[in-house]
C-alpha cells in the first residue's frame, strides 16, 4: 500500500507551483534552526547567542527570513481568493460580501486548529504547574516563552483579513499599491524617529508586513519576473539589489540595529515594531529567492525531491508552533538530570551544539507526531461565497489576532498573578488573551457550521 505522502506527490497537478510550497517549508525551517541555534541558555536563565557574540548578527541578514513566508503568504492568499470568487453563485458578483465570509472561514478554520490546540495544551499545563507551586526558575522562562512563535500567527490573521480589499487595490494600481504601502512604512518611520510621534511606529505591524504580502500578489500575477529567458531575472536582480543596498544604508546611517531580529535590552528593535529597514531586507530576499525560482522548479520536479516537501508542509505548523516547547525541553532535561551545559559562545558550548540540535529536532518530531492530527483539514463541504455575512468570522479573527498578539507578549507564568504586558497602549493578560482566542475560535467554528448547514438546505 502506497503511503498517502507519495499518493499527494503523485497527485499534485502540473500546473500547481511547487517552488512556493518549498518556500513556505523552508522559510519556517529556517526559523525553527535560528531559535535553537540563538537560545543562550544557562542554570541562571535563557539569553541570546548574538547579544553575547555581537559579531554574528550579519548573520541575521540571511536567517531573518520571515518575509519570505509572508510573501508566499500573498501568492498563495491570491490564488485562493480568485478561486473562490469564480465559483460564485450567478447574480452575486455585484455583493460587496461576495467571496469575503467564505474565504475568511475556509481560511481561518484551518488556520486556527494547530494555535487552538497549543493554547488549550499549555494553557492547562500552565494552570497545573502555577497552581501546584511550580513556576520558578526554567519552567517559568519556559511559560513565558513558548507562546511567543503565536505572534507571527497574528500577522498572518491580519493578512488573511485584509486580503480581498488588498487584492482588489492591487487589481487596479498593481505596483503602485505596494509603492502606497512602502510609502507608509517609512512616513511612519519618520513621524517615530524625526518627530517623536508617540506609539505611531505600531502602524508598521500592518504597513510592513503587508507590503510584503503584497508582493505575492505581483508574484501571482507574474509581476517579478516577466520575459524570456534573462529578461526574467532582471527585476528580481533590482529588487534584491536594491533592497539590500537600502537596508545597509538605512543601517549604517540611520536610527536602525545591524541585527533584523530582536535583541534584548535595545531601544529600537528592526522587528517590534517592524521598520522600513526590515522591509528593505524583505525586498533583498524576496529578489534572492525569485532569482532560485527557475532551478529550484527544475528540482522539484523530481518526485525524490518533491515528496519530502509535501510531507513537511503537512506539518509544518505544529513543528513551528511546538519548537520553542522542543528546544526548551532539552536544556530542562540537562539541568535535571545535571548533564554539563557549557558557557554560550565557548568552544565547549559549540561542540555541544550538533547533539542539542538532535534532541531539539527528535523531540519536535514527537510532538508533531502526537499533535498533528490538528493541521489536518476537517471535512467539511466547499467553500462557496454569498451564504452567509462576514461579520461573525471577520469579528472572530479580529479577537484571535488581538488574543495571540497579546498572549505572545505576556506568556503564560502569569496566568495567576495578574501579569500584564502592553499590547500597543492596553494592557492585556493571559486570561484576557486566552478568552479573547477562544471567543474568537467560536465565532469562526459558528459561521463555518451555519454556512454549512445553510448550504445543505439548498435544494
Amino acid at each position: 500500500m502506497e503511503s498517502p505522502v507519495r499518493v499527494l506527490a503523485e497527485a499534485t497537478p502540473v500546473t500547481r507551483d511547487r517552488y512556493v510550497d518549498l518556500l513556505r517549508v523552508a522559510s519556517l525551517a529556517v526559523v525553527v534552526l535560528g531559535h535553537w541555534l540563538m537560545a543562550a541558555v544557562t542554570p541562571d536563565g535563557v539569553g541570546n547567542l548574538l547579544a553575547v557574540v555581537p559579531a554574528l548578527q550579519p548573520l541575521t541578514w540571511l536567517l531573518q527570513v520571515m518575509p519570505v513566508f509572508f510573501f508566499v503568504g500573498g501568492f498563495s492568499h491570491a490564488l485562493s481568493y480568485r478561486s473562490l470568487l469564480r465559483k460564485r453563485p450567478e447574480g452575486s458578483a455585484g455583493s460587496a460580501d461576495s467571496g469575503y465570509a467564505a474565504f475568511l472561514r475556509a481560511r481561518l478554520q484551518r488556520l486556527l486548529r494547530p494555535p487552538m490546540a497549543f493554547v488549550l495544551i499549555w494553557g492547562a499545563a500552565a494552570l497545573l504547574i502555577q497552581l501546584s507551586g511550580g513556576g520558578g526558575g526554567l519552567t517559568g522562562v519556559t511559560l513565558r516563552l513558548v507562546t511567543q512563535p503565536l505572534w507571527f500567527i497574528g500577522i498572518y490573521l491580519a493578512m488573511v483579513a485584509f486580503t480581498p480589499p488588498l487584492l482588489r487595490l492591487h487589481e487596479r494600481y498593481g505596483w503602485g499599491a505596494f509603492a502606497g504601502l512602502a510609502g507608509a512604512a517609512g512616513a511612519v518611520d519618520v513621524l517615530r524617529f524625526a518627530v517623536g510621534v508617540p506609539y505611531v511606529e505600531f502602524l508598521n505591524f500592518a504597513f510592513v508586513w503587508l507590503a510584503v504580502h503584497q508582493l505575492g500578489f505581483l508574484r501571482a500575477d507574474g509581476r517579478l519576473g516577466a520575459g524570456p529567458g534573462l529578461l526574467a531575472l532582471r527585476r528580481p536582480a533590482l529588487l534584491a539589489a536594491g533592497g539590500l543596498i537600502t537596508a545597509g544604508a538605512l543601517v549604517a546611517f540611520g536610527p536602525y540595529p545591524l541585527s533584523m531580529v530582536g535583541m534584548p535590552g535595545e531601544k529600537v528593535s528592526n522587528m517590534a515594531p517592524p521598520t522600513l529597514a526590515l522591509l528593505c531586507h524583505g525586498l533583498w530576499l524576496v529578489g534572492a529567492v525569485e532569482l532560485l525560482r527557475a532551478p529550484a522548479a527544475r528540482l522539484l520536479a523530481r518526485p525524490r525531491a518533491w515528496r519530502p516537501v509535501v510531507a513537511a508542509n503537512g506539518v509544518a505548523m505544529t513543528a513551528f508552533l511546538w519548537h520553542l516547547t522542543a528546544m526548551l525541553g532539552v536544556y530542562g532535561a540537562m539541568l535535571a538530570l545535571d548533564l554539563p551545559l557549557p558557557e554560550p559562545a565557548t568552544a565547549a558550548w559549540w561542540a555541544q551544539t550538533p547533539l542539542r540540535l538532535a534532541a531539539a529536532a527528535a523531540l519536535t518530531a514527537a510532538l508533531v507526531a502526537a499533535f498533528r492530527t490538528f493541521e489536518r483539514p476537517a471535512a467539511a463541504a466547499p467553500a462557496v461565497p454569498g451564504t452567509g455575512p462576514a461579520w461573525p468570522a471577520a469579528l472572530g479573527a479580529a479577537l484571535c489576532l488581538l488574543g495571540v498578539l497579546g498572549l505572545s507578549m505576556v506568556g503564560l507564568a502569569g496566568l495567576l498573578d495578574g501579569r500584564t504586558a502592553l499590547l500597543v497602549a492596553v494592557p492585556v493578560t493571559a486570561p484576557a488573551a486566552v478568552a479573547m482566542i477562544l471567543c474568537g475560535w467560536l465565532l469562526v467554528e459558528r459561521a463555518g457550521r451555519g454556512a454549512d448547514a445553510r448550504r445543505g438546505q439548498r435544494p
